[in-house]
């Protein structure tokens, strides 16, 4: 008796490199990880449509770390306060883009080779088919064949003639439907370019808002004319489209409740041609509604928002005057009521330290409608009965400390420190003036109105409009139209001038319907179907 030998445990298998590179790929780029890929993807974008965003609006999410002062450094900590920057979410934007190119060009060079290949042969025994019928027909099968061809017209065809059984018999193959594989190529194809032109909006556009007083204008030279300014990431603000802007005009008007109804502004403008001429250009007139924004020179203005400037005249102790216009912030967008700071210095003051120190600001609430009464508030949003509350600071503004000051504001701490104090207060209308204890004189003139706009370029933004169109194209061929095939075998009939005509057909689709159309074709050919009894 032989022992049996003990064969040794079967080690691991080992997988190369590549091999393990060629799964990943083959993973990643099939249509079922680029459709969960594009559901993470709008998963993602959950966060930047519920939580406010930094490129948006830094004051909302000031507030928010405010109202979470918890919460928000951790959400902050993963980029939920800018989403579309995150390295999360451009890992699987990427991921989303290489998993389609991957899916969809094979998938397209297959269905070109599809396209310059001629239809299957007929089967053999047509009776298999879902569709199928048979019956004599009058005529040669010279006769028949060309009524074939006429019944075949639209179709892709093919046109076979075999031997059998000593006799020459023809057959047709047609398909039609090819339409629905391109127009699912074209979606795929579109969203892979939907992803690029987003990107390419990223990547090199910009967005910038800026408040111009009305008969003011603003040029488009560089980043320091703006207010805020949202560059895309290959943007450094050096070579944006030149371009000016000048407000002529504005007009709001208000329902009854004070909601708005209607912003217009009548403005004028120059293109990047027009200033090449200099000053010899004319500017051209647009309106700029809600809506309705300016297009030029690939940019794009928005009409955002509106305010009021009041306007102060300062008249210091010597007779010399300024005078002060700049916007105010507005804090009730229900009736505009607003707050801000119109600072003063003092001119023809040599000493640096009584310059510094002889410094005004006039902070307080403008109501465009007043309510009346000692405090000033405002009921309506027009400009209907104009009233200020100032505070009248004088000392050091902390201008010349080289740290940047809000234009609505001055700086809390010189108050606090006592470089700063109150030295009056007062409510006034057009035409009222206040005298300080120096003698100098603060006079409110009246009300200029101001406007927001926002430009915006995005050199994407036209290709993504095509994309657009082509995914809805693309996705209505892929729905709407059939995929089927259609045989015809003719072969001549023992009886003198008869064709025995054998018919098949099937639908290459999920409920297609082909049954009505292979019906009709039946009819066409067999004549009307005989029914029983």
């Amino acid at each position: 008796m032989v022992d049996s030998l003990e064969r040794p445990a079967p080690g691991p298998v080992r997988t190369s490199p590549f091999a393990v590179l060629r799964n990943a790929w083959r993973g990643l780029t099939s249509m079922r990880t680029a459709l969960v890929l594009l559901f993470l993807l709008a998963v993602a974008a959950l966060p930047g449509a519920l939580l406010p965003q930094r490129s948006l609006n830094l004051n909302l999410v000031d507030q928010y770390f405010t109202d979470h002062p918890d919460l928000a450094p951790l959400m902050d900590r993963i980029g939920l306060f800018d989403v579309f920057a995150a390295p999360w979410f451009a890992a699987i934007y990427l991921m989303l883009m290489v998993s389609l190119i991957g899916c969809v060009l094979p998938r397209s060079v297959e269905h070109l080779r599809a396209l310059r290949t001629p239809p299957v042969a007929t089967p053999r025994n047509l009776g298999r088919l879902p569709h199928h019928a048979t019956g004599p027909v009058d005529g040669t099968p010279d006769e028949v064949a060309d009524r074939v061809r006429a019944l075949l017209r639209g179709w892709r065809s093919a046109e076979r003639t075999e031997e059998r059984a000593g006799a020459g018999v023809r057959e047709f193959s047609a398909e039609k439907g090819y339409l629905r594989e391109a127009g699912n190529v074209l979606f795929h194809l579109a969203m892979v370019g939907l992803l690029v032109g987003f990107a390419a909006g990223k990547l090199y556009g910009y967005e910038g808002s800026v408040i111009i007083p009305v008969g003011n204008q603003f040029c488009n030279s560089g980043i320091l004319g703006y207010d805020s300014f949202r560059a895309g990431l290959r943007v450094d603000g050096t070579e944006l489209e030149p371009f000016c802007l000048r407000i002529d005009q504005f007009e709001a008007s208000y329902r009854a409740d004070g909601q708005a109804a209607d912003y217009r502004a009548e403005i004028g403008y120059q293109t990047t041609s027009d200033l090449d001429e200099g000053s010899t250009a004319e500017w051209r007139p647009a309106t700029l509604a809600v809506n309705a924004p300016l297009r030029v020179d690939g940019l794009r203005v928005y009409l955002m928002d509106h305010g009021y400037a009041p306007r102060f005249t300062v008249t210091f102790p010597d007779g010399q005057q300024r005078t002060g216009e700049i916007q105010w912030r507005v804090v009730d967008p229900s009736t505009l009521l607003s707050e801000g700071a119109t600072k003063f210095e003092r001119p023809g003051i040599t000493d640096e330290e009584q310059r510094r120190t002889s410094q005004l600001a006039i902070t307080g609430l403008f109501a465009p409608t007043s309510s009346g009464g000692d405090v000033v508030t405002s009921v309506f949003p027009a400009l209907r009965d104009p009233e200020v509350a100032v505070d009248v600071l004088r000392g050091d503004l902390g201008l010349d400390d080289g740290r940047g000051q809000s234009i609505f504001q001055v700086d809390q701490r010189q108050i606090e420190s006592g470089a700063l104090q109150r030295v009056a207060r007062a409510n006034l209308v057009p035409g009222q003036e206040i005298t300080l204890d120096d003698g100098t004189v603060i006079r409110f003139d009246g009300v200029n109105q101001w406007v927001g706009v926002q430009v915006s370029h995005d050199p994407g933004q036209d290709w993504v409009l095509v994309f657009a169109i082509a995914v809805l194209i693309g996705i209505t061929l892929s729905l709407t139209i059939r995929r089927r095939r259609f045989w015809v075998r003719l072969q001549a009939a023992d009886t003198e001038g008869r064709t025995v005509v054998e018919l098949g057909g099937l639908a290459r689709t999920d409920r297609a319907g082909y049954g009505e159309e292979f019906d009709r074709l039946r009819a066409e050919l067999l004549g009307p179907e005989k029914k029983d009894g």
